[in-house]
C-alpha cells in the first residue's frame, strides 16, 4: 500500500507514574523528536487496581503545558464516560491552551468492571457503538457550526452555542479506535485517523479490513491515517525496534505508537529515536514518491 501521509512515531507514557516523572518523560521524548505522546482513558489499572492512576483529560491538559511542539492526546477517550458536549468544550480548551496540538481520540468504551466501579452505565455493545456515532456527530457540529441542535436516541442538544471554535480547522483531528467490522465502518466514515492494536503479524489483515471498510463507505484510503498502538514496547534492541516498526510500516500504517519501555531500555529508545526513526521516515518518504 502506498502511504499518503508522512510517517509519525509516538509513545504512550501511561497514567500511573508520579506527575513530575511524567513531565520529565514528555519533555525528554519531545526533545528526542517523537511526533506524539499519549495517555489512556482509565480510572484504574487493569493489572493492579490499587496503583495510583491519573484521570486522562486533566493529565494531558497539565502535561501539554510543559511541552512546546509535540502532538498529544488520549488513546482513546471512552465515550461512555463523558457527555459529548462537555468533551467538545474540554478538547477545544486544551487545543487553545496548547496552540493547536491536540488529537481527539474516541472509542465506544469497553471495560465493564471500570463502569461498574465508577457508577457509569454500561449499555450493550450495539448501544455503545450507536452512542459513539451520535457523539461524533455532536462533537463535529459543535466544533464547526455556530449552533447545534441534535435530536438522537441518546443525546439531545437544543440550539447549543460553542465558542471559541478550535484553533485547528475545520476541527480538531479525530482518532477513532476500532478493531471489529461495525467499528471499522464507523471509523471509515468519520475518522481523520483510525487507530487499532495488533502484533506485527496481525497488522496486515487489520489494515486490509479497514481498506475494505473504506471501500464500503466510498472513501479514498489516501484520506485516512492508519495508526497502530503496539501492545508492548519494542526497545529490547535496535534490531527489534527496526524489525517491528518496519513490519507495521509495510502493513500500511502511517502512525506507530509504542508503550513506554522499562527504564533499562531507555538508552535503546534514545538511540532508535536519534538514529533509526529518521531513516525509517526517509525510506517511507522515498516510497511515497515512487
Amino acid at each position: 500500500m502506498t502511504m499518503s501521509f508522512p510517517v509519525r512515531f509516538g509513545i504512550g507514557t501511561g497514567n500511573r507514574r508520579p506527575f513530575p516523572e511524567l513531565v520529565q518523560q514528555w519533555q525528554w521524548l519531545e526533545a528526542l523528536g517523537f511526533d506524539s505522546l499519549w495517555v489512556v482513558d482509565h480510572f484504574m489499572a487493569g493489572d493492579n487496581e490499587d496503583t495510583p492512576y491519573y484521570e486522562a483529560w486533566t493529565l494531558i491538559a497539565a502535561l501539554s503545558m510543559h511541552t512546546q511542539r509535540v502532538r498529544f492526546g488520549v488513546m482513546v477517550s471512552g465515550n461512555t464516560y463523558r457527555n459529548p458536549g462537555l468533551l467538545a468544550k474540554m478538547a477545544i480548551t486544551i487545543d487553545h491552551a496548547s496552540n493547536g496540538r491536540l488529537e481527539l481520540g474516541l472509542g465506544s468504551g469497553w471495560w465493564e468492571r471500570e463502569h461498574r466501579a465508577y457508577s457509569f452505565p454500561f449499555p450493550s455493545t450495539a448501544e455503545r457503538i450507536a452512542m459513539l456515532e451520535e457523539a461524533i456527530q455532536v462533537i463535529d457540529s459543535l466544533m464547526t457550526k455556530p449552533r447545534t441542535t441534535f435530536h438522537g436516541m441518546f443525546y439531545h442538544f437544543e440550539d447549543a452555542p460553542c465558542w471559541p471554535k478550535p484553533i485547528q480547522q475545520p476541527r480538531i483531528p479525530l482518532t477513532i479506535g476500532a478493531f471489529k467490522p461495525r467499528m471499522l465502518r464507523l471509523a471509515a466514515r468519520y475518522a481523520d485517523t483510525w487507530n487499532t492494536r495488533a502484533e506485527p503479524e496481525e497488522a496486515p489483515a487489520l489494515a486490509a479490513a479497514m481498506r475494505a471498510a473504506l471501500h464500503d463507505v466510498g472513501r479514498d484510503p489516501a484520506t485516512l491515517r492508519f495508526s497502530l498502538f503496539a501492545w508492548r514496547p519494542a526497545f529490547a534492541s535496535v534490531e527489534q525496534f527496526t524489525q517491528v516498526a518496519q513490519a507495521y510500516l509495510n502493513a500500511g500504517f502511517t502512525d506507530i505508537i509504542f508503550p513506554m519501555p522499562p527504564e533499562e531500555h531507555w538508552p535503546i529508545l534514545e538511540r532508535c529515536a536519534r538514529d533509526i526513526i529518521p531513516l525509517l521516515r526517509e525510506r517511507a518518504a522515498r516510497q511515497q514518491q515512487r
